[in-house]
Protein backbone atom coordinates (compact mmCIF):
# COMPACT_ATOMS: atom_id res chain seq x y z
CA UNK A 1 0.00 0.00 0.00
CA UNK A 2 1.52 3.53 -1.23
CA UNK A 3 0.37 6.05 1.62
CA UNK A 4 1.25 10.08 1.32
CA UNK A 5 1.40 11.26 5.11
CA UNK A 6 0.76 14.96 5.44
CA UNK A 7 1.62 17.33 8.14
CA UNK A 8 1.67 21.05 9.04
CA UNK A 9 4.52 20.91 11.81
CA UNK A 10 3.63 23.86 14.88
CA UNK A 11 6.15 26.30 15.67
CA UNK A 12 6.84 25.12 18.89
CA UNK A 13 7.44 21.15 18.84
CA UNK A 14 5.30 18.94 20.38
CA UNK A 15 3.79 15.56 20.75
CA UNK A 16 1.84 15.48 17.67
CA UNK A 17 5.13 16.36 15.43
CA UNK A 18 6.79 13.43 17.28
CA UNK A 19 3.53 11.18 16.28
CA UNK A 20 3.78 11.70 12.78
CA UNK A 21 7.37 11.42 12.43
CA UNK A 22 7.29 8.16 14.27
CA UNK A 23 4.44 6.74 12.24
CA UNK A 24 5.87 7.55 8.87
CA UNK A 25 9.02 5.87 10.20
CA UNK A 26 6.43 3.10 11.45
CA UNK A 27 4.87 2.33 7.92
CA UNK A 28 8.34 2.15 6.37
CA UNK A 29 9.44 -0.51 8.46
CA UNK A 30 6.58 -2.87 7.29
CA UNK A 31 7.70 -2.17 4.17
CA UNK A 32 5.22 0.41 2.64
CA UNK A 33 5.92 2.90 0.48
CA UNK A 34 5.55 6.34 2.54
CA UNK A 35 6.01 9.97 1.04
CA UNK A 36 5.74 13.25 2.89
CA UNK A 37 4.34 16.61 2.55
CA UNK A 38 4.87 19.17 5.43
CA UNK A 39 4.59 22.68 5.87
CA UNK A 40 5.77 24.79 9.11
CA UNK A 41 4.26 27.08 10.81
CA UNK A 42 7.53 29.36 11.08
CA UNK A 43 6.55 30.06 7.76
CA UNK A 44 3.59 32.39 9.35
CA UNK A 45 6.43 35.03 10.17
CA UNK A 46 7.61 35.27 6.95
CA UNK A 47 4.57 35.56 4.54
CA UNK A 48 2.94 37.99 6.98
CA UNK A 49 -0.47 37.73 8.87
CA UNK A 50 -2.50 38.74 5.85
CA UNK A 51 -1.34 35.68 3.96
CA UNK A 52 -1.40 33.33 6.60
CA UNK A 53 -5.39 34.21 7.41
CA UNK A 54 -6.18 33.31 3.83
CA UNK A 55 -4.26 30.14 3.56
CA UNK A 56 -5.75 29.21 7.45
CA UNK A 57 -8.91 29.61 5.30
CA UNK A 58 -7.87 27.98 1.93
CA UNK A 59 -4.58 27.37 1.11
CA UNK A 60 -3.74 27.34 -2.92
CA UNK A 61 -0.14 26.51 -2.44
CA UNK A 62 -0.66 23.87 -0.49
CA UNK A 63 -3.13 22.36 -2.86
CA UNK A 64 -1.28 22.59 -5.92
CA UNK A 65 1.54 21.28 -4.14
CA UNK A 66 -0.22 18.26 -2.82
CA UNK A 67 -2.01 17.84 -6.25
CA UNK A 68 1.48 17.57 -7.75
CA UNK A 69 2.61 15.35 -4.99
CA UNK A 70 -0.40 12.89 -5.67
CA UNK A 71 0.25 12.73 -9.24
CA UNK A 72 4.41 11.79 -9.03
CA UNK A 73 3.53 9.36 -6.76
CA UNK A 74 0.10 7.71 -6.62
CA UNK A 75 -0.56 7.04 -3.55
CA UNK A 76 -3.69 4.68 -2.47
CA UNK A 77 -4.27 6.71 0.96
CA UNK A 78 -3.36 10.22 1.98
CA UNK A 79 -3.63 10.28 5.81
CA UNK A 80 -3.19 13.85 7.30
CA UNK A 81 -2.51 14.74 10.81
CA UNK A 82 -2.36 18.59 11.16
CA UNK A 83 -3.82 20.96 8.61
CA UNK A 84 -3.59 23.84 10.55
CA UNK A 85 -2.43 27.22 9.04
CA UNK A 86 -0.71 26.40 6.52
CA UNK A 87 -2.03 23.53 4.59
CA UNK A 88 -6.14 24.24 5.49
CA UNK A 89 -8.98 21.98 4.81
CA UNK A 90 -9.04 22.74 1.24
CA UNK A 91 -6.34 20.26 0.92
CA UNK A 92 -9.13 16.93 0.90
CA UNK A 93 -11.13 18.17 -2.16
CA UNK A 94 -7.62 17.65 -4.05
CA UNK A 95 -7.44 14.31 -2.75
CA UNK A 96 -11.15 13.28 -3.43
CA UNK A 97 -10.80 14.72 -6.76
CA UNK A 98 -7.56 12.45 -7.46
CA UNK A 99 -9.68 9.61 -6.06
CA UNK A 100 -7.33 8.83 -3.73
CA UNK A 101 -9.21 8.39 0.36
CA UNK A 102 -8.36 10.69 3.12
CA UNK A 103 -7.94 9.68 6.31
CA UNK A 104 -7.78 12.30 9.26
CA UNK A 105 -6.11 12.14 12.60
CA UNK A 106 -7.80 14.25 15.20
CA UNK A 107 -4.50 14.90 17.62
CA UNK A 108 -6.66 18.12 19.64
CA UNK A 109 -10.57 19.67 19.61
CA UNK A 110 -9.34 22.12 16.87
CA UNK A 111 -12.83 21.17 14.76
CA UNK A 112 -14.73 22.19 17.61
CA UNK A 113 -12.67 25.24 19.47
CA UNK A 114 -10.82 27.30 17.41
CA UNK A 115 -7.97 27.35 20.23
CA UNK A 116 -8.14 23.07 19.98
CA UNK A 117 -7.99 23.13 23.82
CA UNK A 118 -11.73 23.47 25.10
CA UNK A 119 -9.85 25.69 27.91
CA UNK A 120 -10.27 29.12 29.16
CA UNK A 121 -10.71 31.65 32.08
CA UNK A 122 -8.62 28.51 34.32
CA UNK A 123 -11.35 25.67 33.19
CA UNK A 124 -12.88 23.31 30.69
CA UNK A 125 -15.02 25.29 27.90
CA UNK A 126 -17.15 23.86 25.66
CA UNK A 127 -18.94 27.45 24.98
CA UNK A 128 -18.17 26.98 21.15
CA UNK A 129 -19.20 23.41 20.74
CA UNK A 130 -23.39 24.35 19.43
CA UNK A 131 -22.40 27.30 16.95
CA UNK A 132 -22.14 27.41 13.81
CA UNK A 133 -19.83 30.49 13.93
CA UNK A 134 -17.86 29.81 17.23
CA UNK A 135 -18.19 33.88 17.99
CA UNK A 136 -17.38 33.22 22.07
CA UNK A 137 -13.97 32.12 20.87
CA UNK A 138 -13.53 35.64 19.46
CA UNK A 139 -15.06 37.44 21.72
CA UNK A 140 -12.30 35.86 24.65
CA UNK A 141 -9.92 35.94 22.04
CA UNK A 142 -9.08 32.30 22.53
CA UNK A 143 -6.43 31.91 20.27
CA UNK A 144 -3.51 33.56 20.73
CA UNK A 145 -4.90 36.27 23.05
CA UNK A 146 -6.02 38.27 19.69
CA UNK A 147 -9.06 38.82 18.43
CA UNK A 148 -7.82 38.75 14.62
CA UNK A 149 -6.27 35.14 15.13
CA UNK A 150 -9.44 34.17 16.92
CA UNK A 151 -11.23 35.26 14.41
CA UNK A 152 -9.26 33.98 11.44
CA UNK A 153 -9.57 30.57 12.92
CA UNK A 154 -13.36 30.64 13.62
CA UNK A 155 -13.86 31.89 10.33
CA UNK A 156 -12.02 29.00 9.07
CA UNK A 157 -14.17 26.44 10.91
CA UNK A 158 -17.45 28.37 9.83
CA UNK A 159 -16.63 28.64 6.04
CA UNK A 160 -15.82 24.14 5.95
CA UNK A 161 -19.02 24.04 8.07
CA UNK A 162 -21.17 25.74 5.60
CA UNK A 163 -19.40 23.66 2.60
CA UNK A 164 -19.70 20.60 4.72
CA UNK A 165 -15.78 19.56 4.16
CA UNK A 166 -15.27 17.06 6.87
CA UNK A 167 -18.54 15.24 6.11
CA UNK A 168 -17.97 15.34 2.70
CA UNK A 169 -13.98 15.64 1.99
CA UNK A 170 -12.83 13.14 4.86
CA UNK A 171 -13.18 9.33 4.57
CA UNK A 172 -12.52 8.60 8.36
CA UNK A 173 -11.54 10.29 11.41
CA UNK A 174 -8.84 8.60 13.67
CA UNK A 175 -9.68 9.51 17.17
CA UNK A 176 -7.18 9.00 19.78
CA UNK A 177 -9.72 7.94 22.96
CA UNK A 178 -13.28 7.17 23.41
CA UNK A 179 -14.12 10.31 24.98
CA UNK A 180 -12.44 12.28 22.20
CA UNK A 181 -14.70 10.51 20.11
CA UNK A 182 -17.82 10.80 21.80
CA UNK A 183 -16.81 14.89 22.07
CA UNK A 184 -16.70 15.09 18.14
CA UNK A 185 -20.08 12.92 17.78
CA UNK A 186 -21.76 15.72 20.12
CA UNK A 187 -20.18 18.63 17.78
CA UNK A 188 -21.74 17.08 14.57
CA UNK A 189 -19.13 14.33 12.67
CA UNK A 190 -20.90 11.45 11.87
CA UNK A 191 -20.17 8.33 14.52
CA UNK A 192 -19.75 5.75 11.60
CA UNK A 193 -16.69 8.23 9.97
CA UNK A 194 -14.88 7.75 13.40
CA UNK A 195 -12.53 5.09 14.64
CA UNK A 196 -10.25 5.17 17.51
CA UNK A 197 -6.27 4.15 17.53
CA UNK A 198 -4.71 5.15 20.70
CA UNK A 199 -0.47 6.68 20.20
CA UNK A 200 2.17 4.56 20.78
CA UNK A 201 5.90 4.74 21.03
CA UNK A 202 7.99 3.63 18.32
CA UNK A 203 10.48 1.68 20.81
CA UNK A 204 9.76 -0.23 24.04
CA UNK A 205 11.91 1.74 26.39
CA UNK A 206 12.00 -0.71 29.24
CA UNK A 207 11.86 -0.60 32.63
CA UNK A 208 14.40 0.57 35.20
CA UNK A 209 15.72 -1.64 37.96
CA UNK A 210 15.12 0.69 41.40
CA UNK A 211 12.88 3.52 42.04
CA UNK A 212 14.26 6.84 43.65
CA UNK A 213 12.30 9.34 46.04
CA UNK A 214 10.65 11.97 43.62
CA UNK A 215 7.91 12.48 41.57
CA UNK A 216 8.46 13.41 38.26
CA UNK A 217 6.35 16.33 36.11
CA UNK A 218 7.13 16.68 31.91
CA UNK A 219 5.50 19.03 29.88
CA UNK A 220 5.46 22.55 28.58
CA UNK A 221 4.76 24.87 31.68
CA UNK A 222 1.68 26.40 30.94
CA UNK A 223 -1.98 27.16 32.43
CA UNK A 224 -3.71 24.04 31.31
CA UNK A 225 -0.81 21.65 32.36
CA UNK A 226 -1.87 22.33 35.24
CA UNK A 227 1.81 23.02 37.37
CA UNK A 228 0.65 25.24 40.01
CA UNK A 229 -1.14 22.59 41.09
CA UNK A 230 1.63 21.07 42.27
CA UNK A 231 3.62 23.75 43.06
CA UNK A 232 0.94 24.46 45.69
CA UNK A 233 1.22 20.90 46.65
CA UNK A 234 4.50 21.36 47.98
CA UNK A 235 3.82 22.12 51.31
CA UNK A 236 2.51 18.83 52.13
CA UNK A 237 5.10 16.50 50.00
CA UNK A 238 6.25 14.14 52.77
CA UNK A 239 9.55 14.45 53.82
CA UNK A 240 12.03 13.41 51.61
CA UNK A 241 10.41 13.40 48.72
CA UNK A 242 11.12 15.68 45.87
CA UNK A 243 9.35 17.12 42.77
CA UNK A 244 11.23 16.92 39.56
CA UNK A 245 9.87 19.58 36.69
CA UNK A 246 11.32 18.95 33.24
CA UNK A 247 9.91 21.53 30.98
CA UNK A 248 9.80 25.23 29.47
CA UNK A 249 7.26 27.41 28.99
CA UNK A 250 5.35 31.07 30.30
CA UNK A 251 4.77 29.87 33.39
CA UNK A 252 9.18 28.82 34.24
CA UNK A 253 8.97 32.32 36.47
CA UNK A 254 6.66 30.95 38.71
CA UNK A 255 8.27 27.89 38.85
CA UNK A 256 11.35 29.06 39.52
CA UNK A 257 10.42 30.94 42.15
CA UNK A 258 9.18 27.70 43.59
CA UNK A 259 12.36 26.28 43.71
CA UNK A 260 14.26 29.40 45.48
CA UNK A 261 11.58 29.04 48.06
CA UNK A 262 11.47 25.06 48.48
CA UNK A 263 14.03 23.05 48.63
CA UNK A 264 11.56 19.78 47.72
CA UNK A 265 11.76 20.95 43.94
CA UNK A 266 14.03 21.16 40.87
CA UNK A 267 13.14 22.15 38.01
CA UNK A 268 15.65 20.29 35.13
CA UNK A 269 14.32 22.60 31.99
CA UNK A 270 13.97 20.93 28.60
CA UNK A 271 15.76 17.56 28.34
CA UNK A 272 16.54 14.71 25.62
CA UNK A 273 14.02 12.54 24.78
CA UNK A 274 15.97 10.02 26.18
CA UNK A 275 17.14 11.37 29.34
CA UNK A 276 13.24 11.84 29.89
CA UNK A 277 13.05 8.28 29.57
CA UNK A 278 15.88 7.64 32.09
CA UNK A 279 14.20 9.86 34.70
CA UNK A 280 10.70 7.98 34.64
CA UNK A 281 12.37 4.78 34.81
CA UNK A 282 13.70 6.14 38.46
CA UNK A 283 10.53 7.84 39.62
CA UNK A 284 8.30 7.17 42.47
CA UNK A 285 5.75 7.98 40.27
CA UNK A 286 4.80 10.31 37.16
CA UNK A 287 2.29 12.71 38.77
CA UNK A 288 -0.11 14.59 35.85
CA UNK A 289 -2.18 17.47 36.95
CA UNK A 290 -3.59 18.41 33.72
CA UNK A 291 -6.48 20.63 33.96
CA UNK A 292 -7.89 20.63 30.64
CA UNK A 293 -9.02 17.75 27.65
CA UNK A 294 -5.81 16.34 27.13
CA UNK A 295 -5.68 14.33 23.45
CA UNK A 296 -3.36 11.30 24.63
CA UNK A 297 -0.38 12.11 25.86
CA UNK A 298 2.90 10.63 24.88
CA UNK A 299 4.39 10.95 28.51
CA UNK A 300 1.65 8.67 29.83
CA UNK A 301 2.10 5.93 27.02
CA UNK A 302 5.91 6.55 28.29
CA UNK A 303 5.21 5.75 31.84
CA UNK A 304 3.23 2.99 31.10
CA UNK A 305 6.20 1.42 29.14
CA UNK A 306 8.68 2.22 31.44
CA UNK A 307 6.44 0.62 34.63
CA UNK A 308 6.27 3.96 36.31
CA UNK A 309 2.70 4.57 37.97
CA UNK A 310 0.61 7.98 37.67
CA UNK A 311 -0.83 10.28 39.70
CA UNK A 312 -3.58 11.93 37.54
CA UNK A 313 -6.57 14.25 37.57
CA UNK A 314 -9.94 12.86 36.97
CA UNK A 315 -11.05 14.50 33.84
CA UNK A 316 -10.84 13.92 29.97
CA UNK A 317 -9.97 10.66 28.68
CA UNK A 318 -7.79 10.09 32.13
CA UNK A 319 -10.04 7.81 33.59
CA UNK A 320 -10.24 5.47 30.37
CA UNK A 321 -6.62 5.32 30.54
CA UNK A 322 -5.74 4.94 34.57
CA UNK A 323 -7.77 2.87 36.93
CA UNK A 324 -7.29 3.78 40.54
CA UNK A 325 -5.85 1.63 42.82
CA UNK A 326 -4.86 -0.41 39.68
CA UNK A 327 -2.28 2.09 37.43
CA UNK A 328 -1.89 5.07 40.02
CA UNK A 329 -4.09 7.04 41.25
CA UNK A 330 -6.73 9.85 39.75
CA UNK A 331 -7.43 13.17 42.17
CA UNK A 332 -9.95 15.96 41.18
CA UNK A 333 -8.30 18.79 39.06
CA UNK A 334 -6.52 21.76 40.54
CA UNK A 335 -6.71 20.00 44.09
CA UNK A 336 -3.13 20.08 45.35
CA UNK A 337 -4.17 18.35 48.99
CA UNK A 338 -5.37 15.26 47.02
CA UNK A 339 -2.18 15.20 44.83
CA UNK A 340 0.24 15.68 47.81
CA UNK A 341 -2.16 12.55 49.52
CA UNK A 342 -1.75 10.86 46.98
CA UNK A 343 1.83 11.33 46.66
CA UNK A 344 2.62 10.34 49.93
CA UNK A 345 0.80 7.10 49.93
CA UNK A 346 3.02 5.97 46.20
CA UNK A 347 6.20 7.00 48.68
CA UNK A 348 5.15 5.21 51.71
CA UNK A 349 3.47 2.19 50.09
CA UNK A 350 6.78 1.13 48.08
CA UNK A 351 5.17 -2.78 47.51
CA UNK A 352 1.87 -1.68 46.43
CA UNK A 353 3.54 0.97 44.39
CA UNK A 354 5.53 -1.17 42.72
CA UNK A 355 2.36 -3.40 41.63
CA UNK A 356 0.89 -0.95 39.82
CA UNK A 357 4.22 -0.11 38.04
CA UNK A 358 3.98 -3.67 36.78
CA UNK A 359 0.46 -3.22 35.73
CA UNK A 360 1.66 -0.23 33.79
CA UNK A 361 3.49 -2.19 32.50
CA UNK A 362 1.55 -4.73 31.29
CA UNK A 363 -0.85 -1.86 29.59
CA UNK A 364 1.75 -0.82 27.54
CA UNK A 365 2.30 -4.13 26.54
CA UNK A 366 -0.91 -5.01 25.78
CA UNK A 367 -2.11 -1.49 24.04
CA UNK A 368 0.58 0.57 23.16
CA UNK A 369 3.34 -1.19 21.28
CA UNK A 370 4.33 -0.22 17.71
CA UNK A 371 2.53 -3.03 16.04
CA UNK A 372 -0.45 -2.87 17.85
CA UNK A 373 -0.44 0.51 16.56
CA UNK A 374 0.64 -0.29 12.90
CA UNK A 375 -1.93 -3.55 12.83
CA UNK A 376 -4.82 -0.72 13.55
CA UNK A 377 -3.61 1.95 11.36
CA UNK A 378 -3.35 -0.62 8.66
CA UNK A 379 -7.30 -1.76 8.97
CA UNK A 380 -8.62 1.67 8.97
CA UNK A 381 -6.43 2.11 5.74
CA UNK A 382 -7.61 -1.30 4.41
CA UNK A 383 -11.61 -0.62 5.58
CA UNK A 384 -11.57 2.97 3.73
CA UNK A 385 -9.98 1.47 0.40
CA UNK A 386 -12.87 -1.30 0.34
CA UNK A 387 -15.84 0.88 0.97
CA UNK A 388 -14.60 3.37 -1.81
CA UNK A 389 -14.36 0.07 -4.16
CA UNK A 390 -17.60 -1.54 -3.11
CA UNK A 391 -19.10 2.32 -3.97
CA UNK A 392 -17.45 2.08 -7.25
CA UNK A 393 -15.54 5.13 -6.45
Amino acid sequence: MRILMAHNFYQQPGGEDAIFNDEVDLLRTFGHPVETYTEHNQQVNEIGLMQTGIRTVWSAPARKALEERIRTFRPDIVHFHNTFQLISPAAYAVCQAAGVPVVQTLHNYRLLCPAATFFRAGGVCEACMKWPFPWPAVRYRCYRSSWSASGVTAAMLSFHRLLKTWEKQVDRFICLTSFAAQKFIEGGLPSEKLATVPNFIMNDPGVGSRRSPYVLFVGRLTQEKGVETLLNALDAFPAGCTLKIVGDGPLSELVSNAVENHGNVQWMGRRSPQMVLDLMRQAACLVFPSIWYEGMPRTLIEAFATGTPVISTDLGAMPSMIKPGIHGWLVPPGNSEAFAERVGWMTAHEEESAQMGENCRQEYLQKYQARDHYEAILRVYQEVIQVRRADGV
